[in-house]
């Protein structure tokens, strides 16, 4: 048999993205021992229940102990902790990295607690579904999505091409650039969007109660579309928006002047104006399924949609 690509595999957290990882890890032979820790003893059951893992434990550093690579899948507020009790047991070589979606504050909070003799490469795979926990996970879930790796400044090549190695042989298509890059890029990809559907289902919960039935009834696709967004990980939601407030707070000045003119447009019935913007955001559409991001199937025809069993940690 061929040597693993990782010998010893931790993943921190056994969420969507932490339980995915494990099962392409182990559906595609990338490790020799898959150590999960997860701090709620649920999941922990669960985990062995579903057998992804060759240990499972509720200590962050006992997993982490001897590892290669650990990959903390956490909220990205909780990144510094996991970074505080795995740092004392990291081995020396062994490479720290994450799966949050800002990357810049979960450089400045997990650097000051890895060792010198260990390495720091974030990362952040962009894919995902509304549902969470354990259950929720799939090995194809980073088939063809992209996974950014922003490495500090000075980091060691070598460190960095483990890590681009590990998610390219999970699936995903890697690209290399700077935290706050990164930051910038995922506020109005990401993060203002889910913003912004929170929002909206948030107003239709306040309206009258006979209205907001009818809305529930009604949902045509748009408005099911928001719903589906706004059930994300909440926690998860929350350290996002509190980590990348500078980029998301600058995207959002953008967006709400732009909707300001599509309101000047509706106002004065400017026909051609508003043509002219949903033409533009139809060809931004079509681009996206193009380069494979996006398919008429739900969930790229993965995965049918289910409730899992438990929520993330």
């Amino acid at each position: 048999m061929t040597r693993p690509l990782v010998p010893r595999l931790a993943i921190i957290g056994a969420g969507l993205i932490g339980s995915s990882l494990a099962r392409a890890a182990r559906e595609k032979h990338l490790a020799g021992i898959i150590a999960v820790a997860d701090r709620d003893p649920g999941v922990c059951a669960r985990v062995r229940e579903l057998g992804f893992a060759d240990e499972v434990t509720t200590h962050a550093a006992e997993a982490a102990k001897d590892a290669d690579i650990v990959v903390a899948c956490v909220p990205v507020g909780a990144s510094g902790a996991v970074a505080a009790e795995i740092g004392p047991v990291l081995k020396a070589g062994a490479i720290v990295s994450d799966v949050g979606s800002v990357k810049a504050s979960v450089l400045e909070a997990m650097a000051p607690h890895v060792p010198a003799h260990a390495h720091l490469v974030p990362a952040h795979p962009v894919a995902g579904t509304e549902f969470s926990g354990p259950d929720a996970g799939f090995a194809t879930l980073f088939e063809n999505r992209w996974c950014i790796v922003t490495p500090p400044e000075g980091a060691d090549p070598a460190a960095v091409e483990r890590i681009v190695a590990l998610w390219r042989a999970a699936g995903a298509n890697v690209e290399v650039m700077s935290a706050q890059h990164h930051d910038l890029v995922l506020a109005i990809t990401s993060h203002v969007p889910h913003l912004i559907a929170y929002n909206i289902v948030g107003t239709a919960a306040e309206l009258e109660e006979t209205l907001t039935s009818e809305v529930i009834k009604f949902s045509a696709g748009g408005f099911r579309d928001f719903t589906r967004i706004a059930s994300s990980d909440p926690t998860m939601w929350r350290d996002v928006f509190l980590h990348n407030r500078e980029a998301v707070l600058e995207m959002l000045g953008r967006f709400t002047e732009d909707l300001t003119a599509l309101q000047r447009a509706i106002r004065y019935g400017d026909g051609d104006a508003l043509f002219q913007h949903f033409t533009r955001t139809r060809a931004i559409r079509r681009s996206i399924i193009e380069q494979g991001q996006e398919t008429a199937a739900p969930d790229f025809g993965r995965r049918a949609a289910e409730k899992p069993r438990h929520e993330d940690s």
